[in-house]
């Protein structure tokens, strides 16, 4: 049982009251959060297409648009629970007949969870108290806003009170465009780390070798190639890209061995089919190194996808060698790692080139990103943590960064109240992650900030 003379002395020092049992319902998160929420974010991860070519929509008796189940098919919750498919009648009430029983044991996922501010702040709808009345009329409302692209847009710039959104166009890797004003552009390097062949990339959009074609350069040898990926990163840069993005966790480790061209070039130009595993990953290795080198060259950080993906090869430490060979490259380690977040943590205290960033974890562990926060700011300056909602419409753009400033008022709200930070200071940190941090590390984007300053 803790003292009196402890319960005193954080009374003192915080003029809350000392038990930390729901910190959310005290007035020091209340004023940390809206604190956070004053800030105009800056987003570094996100999925969001043009507004034509948003996904997941649906045909419906009124033509085809978004509904709530297209909703949840956009989300991370079918990751780990069910969803009924949207009938081929396209009426509502025949899906909603059986999806309303999807969430029975989806409760307290944080895949279920982060979506519920989605529906309660943009819509007045308690998700998990939903009545097939409340649900009708729910879709209709999701439905009418999809109608053009005002509802979208006044949602992430008003509603989420995001500046800017870098947006990672996996769709089409190599086309630089900027489809909203708060778009950041950037390259997603994994089809150009993958390009042993042209039989690899069945979308022209996400091929080298296209790109080349396109630009009338060759690429009859390896190094022809290397020099169509520095015309890429030259592209890119003057396109406005401001980073680097790898999602090769998915499909493979993430131990890049410092690979020789003369190995690399074993498998160029050789047919999928006749290429082993082994002559592969040389190539993808040796490329690797090759776009760190790239990424120095042109300053542009480079942002890997680390955990929660192939399990068994994406724990960040696999990363270490090539980043502290690297050191003139600006490595950010995304979604914090999870679920090494402590080995995250530790990467970024002992290489001062190593960015941690916090998107996609609060949605994947409430729990785990509020720790992560809270262990990260004892282990690492405040200026190396980012954020980013990692998702494909307003719903869920909404839903995560509201997730993600929750769980960060919360962890610096205990902070707070046991006496480790003063609640300025937790304000300040606050603020460095939601925007401060990104502006810092790319300086490119203090000249596409479109808000009048605070």
């Amino acid at each position: 049982m803790r003292s009196l003379s402890y319960v005193l002395l954080l009374w003192l020092l915080t003029g809350q009251p000392c038990s930390a049992d729901d910190i959310k319902q005290t007035d020091l998160f209340k004023r940390i959060k809206t604190s956070i929420d004053a800030v105009p974010a800056i987003d570094t991860h996100d999925h969001l297409r043009a507004f034509a070519e948003l996904p997941n929509r649906v045909n419906t008796p009124q033509g085809k648009g978004m509904t709530l189940h297209s909703i949840f098919q956009g989300s991370y919750y079918q990751w780990t629970n069910p969803l009924t498919p949207w009938p081929a009648s396209g009426e509502f009430d025949e899906w909603w007949e059986t999806a309303q029983h999807d969430f029975v044991d989806a409760r307290a996922t944080s895949f279920y969870r982060y979506l519920l501010p989605g529906f309660s702040d943009l819509y007045g709808v308690d998700f998990d108290t939903i009545t097939t009345v409340q649900a009708r009329k729910l879709n209709q409302a999701i439905f009418e806003n999809y109608q053009d692209d005002t509802w979208l847009k006044d949602v992430v710039i008003n509603r989420a009170n995001i500046e800017l959104m870098f947006i990672d166009p996996y769709w089409q890797r190599l086309k630089f465009s900027r489809e909203y004003k708060f778009a950041v552009p950037l390259l997603n390097v994994t089809t150009i780390m993958q390009a042993s062949h042209s039989d690899r990339f069945p979308a022209a959009t996400n091929s080298p070798f296209a790109f080349a074609d396109s630009r009338g350069m060759s690429t009859e040898t390896l190094e022809d190639l290397l020099k169509v990926i520095d015309r890429i990163f030259a592209e890119a840069v003057a396109a406005n890209c401001v980073c680097l993005k790898s999602t090769q966790a998915y499909q493979r480790t993430l131990r890049y061995e410092d690979v020789s061209q003369d190995r690399a070039e074993q498998a160029y130009l050789r047919a999928p089919k006749d290429v082993t595993a082994e002559q592969q990953k040389d190539f993808e290795d040796f490329m690797f190194w090759h776009v760190c080198k790239l990424s120095a060259k042109y300053d542009l950080p480079f942002q890997i996808h680390t955990g929660q993906a192939r399990v068994q090869g994406s724990n960040p430490i696999l990363l270490v060698d090539a980043i502290a060979a690297n050191p003139a490259t600006k490595f950010i380690l995304f979604h914090g790692g999870y679920p090494w977040v402590g080995e995250t943590g530790v990467i970024a205290m002992r290489h001062k080139n190593v960015w941690i960033d916090s998107c996609w974890l609060p949605t994947l562990s409430y729990t785990m990103g509020k720790r992560a926060y809270q262990e990260w700011l004892e282990a690492v300056p405040s200026d190396r943590i980012m954020w980013g909602a990692d998702t494909v419409n307003a719903e869920g753009i909404y839903a995560a960064t509201e997730f993600t400033r929750r769980c960060i008022a919360e962890a610096l709200a205990e902070k707070v109240q046991r006496g480790e930070l003063r609640e300025e200071h937790a304000n300040h940190i606050a603020r460095q992650i939601m925007r401060d941090n990104a502006l810092k590390l790319f300086p490119n984007l203090k000249r596409m900030l479109w808000r009048k300053p605070l």
